[in-house]
């Protein structure tokens, strides 16, 4: 019985730092595929899109100098975590209807990455 416990605990373990965190600076990185269009300057302007500066938090279609889709104006989400990650894997597919035409990232370790690097951005 103690054998099995033992192996039990060692593949919790295992699974456990398997998993990686976010890292923000691998995220930033990422963004570079974002800069395109969108800007992080501290009360800077926006782009194509709009400026990402303090986004976590902010509702969507919320930057008063910006021209949203009305999907986005009228979507009721707030950037939290759960929803930038939803949002850059498919941007379409979160809010149909929305005029930014990205594909979004495949990646999860990269979504995570980027999602970590905007709530750097305060």
């Amino acid at each position: 019985m103690l054998r099995k416990s033992f192996i039990a605990l060692a593949l919790l373990a295992g699974a456990a730092s398997g998993a990686q965190a976010a890292d923000a600076v691998k995220g930033k990185d990422v963004f570079k595929r974002c800069a395109v269009c969108h800007s992080v300057v501290k009360d800077g302007g926006n782009g194509l899109g709009p400026n990402l500066f303090g986004v976590v938090g902010r509702k969507a279609g919320g930057l008063s100098d910006y021209t949203y889709s009305a999907p986005m104006k009228n979507s009721k989400v707030v950037w939290t975590e759960a929803n930038l990650q939803k949002w850059v894997a498919g941007p379409a597919r979160m809010i149909p209807g929305t005029k930014m035409v990205f594909p979004g990232i495949t990646s999860k370790a990269q979504q995570a990455d980027l999602v970590a690097y905007l709530e750097t951005l305060k």
